[in-house]
């Protein structure tokens, strides 16, 4: 009976560490496994992200006077013009300003 004894205890203890040794290897793997799932996801937002992204928004135009506004100016500039206050040059000048807004 001791020899049954003895080999029913060494069974015993065998199979105790073959299951903790197994439960290690579980454990090990499964957060080796979680890790690359991790990572595989976060590439995969990524990309994800990076197709269905907004575009940028373009800046909004400058604001730009009313014709009517620029009508007046350039009547003015001729007016300023006919009267002698500005030269030829002073006038194709300011009214290449006006006109480029």
């Amino acid at each position: 009976m001791p020899g049954l004894l003895r080999g029913v205890a060494r069974t015993a203890v065998i199979a105790g560490t073959a299951s903790a040794v197994n439960g290690r290897v579980q454990r090990r793997q499964a957060n080796k496994f979680a890790e690359q799932d991790a990572q595989t996801y976060a590439k995969q937002q990524e990309a994800y992200e990076q197709q269905y992204a907004p575009p940028p928004q373009a800046p909004p135009p400058p604001p730009q006077g009313s014709g009517g506004d620029m009508l007046e100016q350039l009547k003015t500039l001729g007016e300023l013009k006919a009267a002698g206050v500005l030269t030829e040059e002073e006038f194709a000048a300011q009214k290449a300003k006006i006109l480029a807004r």
